[in-house]
C-alpha cells in the first residue's frame, strides 16, 4: 500500500482519528518550541554561538528523551493514559508561559534551559503515552498500518511547526522578545491537543487495574537490571545488533553535521544572524522532504534489494554524497546534502524499527526499544560533543567532512561484515511474520 491509502485504511476509525489528532496537534506544537530553543541558543545577535554551545543545546534537546525513556513507561502502565494525554499538554503549557514571562524579565539562560528539560521531560511522557494508546483504537490486523503512517504524519508536523515557528520569529525579530511570542504559542497549541484528548472515554486507552501489579519503587529498580538484560538479547540477535549499529552511526554523524551546518551559516556564509536563520532554515526544509521521501521509498527498496543492502547503501552514500556535495562549501551543497541526510538517515531508522520487531523477543522488546532510544538520542549529542572539538570559529573544516564521510564507510562496511548478503529478510517480509 501506499502512503495515502494506508492512512485512509486507518483514519475510518474514529478514536484513531482522536488519538491521531492529538499527536498531530502535539508535535505541531513541539516543532514551534524547537524553533524557540534554536533560536535563542543558536542564532540571537546578542550572543556567540560556538560548537560547544551547539553541543549543549542539543544536549538539552535530546538528552532527557534518553535518561527518562527507560523509566516512563513504569508511570505509563500505572496512569490513565488518556489522562496523561489531557494533564501534560496543560502542564507542559504552563511552564512555557511561565519560562515567558520570566524571559520578558530578563531571566537569565539557566532558566530558559531548566525549563526547557523540564518541558522536555513531560513531553517524554506525552509521548510514550501516545505510542501505549495505539493498539487500543486500531484493529490488531491494521496496527502494521497505523505504525507505519502515524510517526512519519508527526515528523512532517513537527517540521511545518518548526518551519511556522521561524516565519514567526523572521517577522517578530531576533531578540529575546521573539522567543517569548513563541514560547507562548507554542503551549497555547500544545493545549489544543488535551482538548482533543478529552473527546476520548477516560477508560478507553488502558490501562487495564491489575491488583497484583508490584509497586512502582520495585519495577524502578527492576528497570537497570531490565536494560542490562536487553542489552545481552541484542547481542544475541546479529542482525538486530547491526541495525542498531547502522542507526547509532547515523545518528553520530548526523549530530556532528549538524554542529558544522549551524557555525558555518552563522560564521562563515554570513555574520548576520538573521540571514544565517534563514539559511538553516532551508536546509532544515529539505531534510523534512528528505525525511517524507524516505517513508515512500524505504519499503520498495528494502523489498527489492533487501535491508541487508539497503542499509549499507544509505549510510555509504550519506557519506559519499555529504563529502562531494559539501566539499566546495557552497551553500547549494548543504541544501542538497541536508535531503541526501534526511532520506538516508530515515531509511537506515525504518529498516532498524522493521529489524528490531522482527527478530527481538517480544518479552524483551520494550527494554530494546528503551535502549534503542537512548542510542539515537545519546549518538545524537555525542556527535555534536565530537564537532566541538575539531571545529573552528567559523565552522570550516575539510577534517570534520573527512571524518563524517569515514565513518560512514566504516559503518556501512561493519553491518555488511555483521550481515552478510542474504542474512536479512525483507520488509515486505518482515510485515507478514
Amino acid at each position: 500500500m501506499s502512503y495515502v491509502s494506508d492512512l485512509r485504511v486507518v483514519l475510518r476509525g474514529r478514536d484513531f482519528r482522536r488519538l491521531f489528532g492529538t499527536r498531530l496537534v502535539s508535535q505541531f506544537s513541539d516543532g514551534i518550541f524547537q524553533a524557540a530553543v534554536a533560536g535563542f541558543a543558536f542564532f540571537s545577535p546578542e550572543k556567540q554561538a560556538t560548537a560547544t554551545a551547539i553541543a549543549a543545546g542539543m544536549a538539552v534537546l535530546f538528552l532527557p528523551y534518553s535518561v527518562l525513556g527507560p523509566f516512563v513507561g513504569v508511570f505509563i502502565d500505572r496512569w490513565s493514559r488518556r489522562q496523561i494525554l489531557v494533564v501534560a499538554p496543560v502542564v507542559r503549557g504552563t511552564l512555557l508561559v511561565l519560562t515567558a514571562a520570566l524571559l520578558a524579565g530578563g531571566a537569565s539562560e539557566v532558566v530558559f534551559y531548566t525549563a526547557a528539560l523540564a518541558v522536555l521531560g513531560v513531553n517524554r511522557f506525552f509521548l510514550a503515552a501516545l505510542g501505549a494508546s495505539l493498539p487500543h483504537v486500531v484493529p490488531s490486523d491494521r496496527l502494521m498500518i497505523a505504525n507505519s503512517v502515524t510517526p512519519t504524519s508527526g515528523t512532517v508536523l513537527t517540521f511545518v511547526g518548526a518551519g511556522i515557528g521561524l516565519l514567526l520569529r523572521f517577522a517578530l525579530g531576533p531578540h529575546t522578545g521573539g522567543t517569548v511570542v513563541l514560547l507562548v504559542v507554542s503551549g497555547l497549541a500544545f493545549g489544543f491537543s488535551a482538548l482533543i484528548a478529552r473527546t476520548m472515554p477516560r477508560e478507553l486507552l488502558g490501562p487495564p487495574y491489575d491488583p497484583d501489579r508490584p509497586r512502582a519503587s520495585e519495577v524502578i529498580r527492576d528497570v537497570l537490571a531490565g536494560l542490562v538484560n536487553g542489552a545481552r538479547h541484542i547481542l544475541s540477535r546479529r542482525q538486530a545488533a547491526a541495525a542498531l549499529g547502522a542507526m547509532a552511526t547515523h545518528r553520530l554523524m548526523y549530530g556532528m553535521s549538524i554542529a558544522l551546518v549551524v557555525m558555518l551559516y552563522r560564521y562563515y556564509f554570513t555574520t548576520d544572524a538573521e540571514v544565517a536563520l534563514r539559511g538553516i532554515t532551508l536546509v532544515v526544509a529539505t531534510s523534512g522532504v528528505g525525511f517524507f521521501v524516505a517513508a515512500l521509498i524505504t519499503p520498495w527498496g528494502a523489498e527489492r534489494f533487501g535491508i541487508e543492502n539497503w542499509i549499507p547503501a544509505m549510510l555509504a552514500g550519506c557519506g559519499v554524497l555529504e563529502l562531494v556535495l559539501c566539499l566546495p562549501f557552497h551553500q547549494w551543497g548543504f541544501l542538497v546534502a541536508g535531503f541526501v541526510l534526511g532520506v538516508g538517515g530515515q531509511s537506515v531508522k525504518i529498516c532498524a524499527d522493521t529489524v528490531v520487531q522482527r527478530d527481538i523477543d517480544d518479552v524483551y522488546l520494550g527494554r530494546v526499544f528503551s535502549i534503542y532510544d537512548m542510542l539515537f538520542n545519546g549518538t545524537t549529542v555525542l556527535g555534536a560533543m565530537i564537532a566541538a572539538t575539531m571545529l573552528p570559529p567559523n565552522g570550516k573544516s575539510y577534517t570534520a567532512l573527512g571524518v563524517i564521510a569515514g565513518v560512514y564507510a566504516l559503518g556501512a562496511v561493519g553491518y555488511r561484515l555483521l550481515v552478510p548478503s542474504g542474512g536479512a529478510a525483507t520488509v515486505g517480509a518482515s510485515k507478514n511474520v
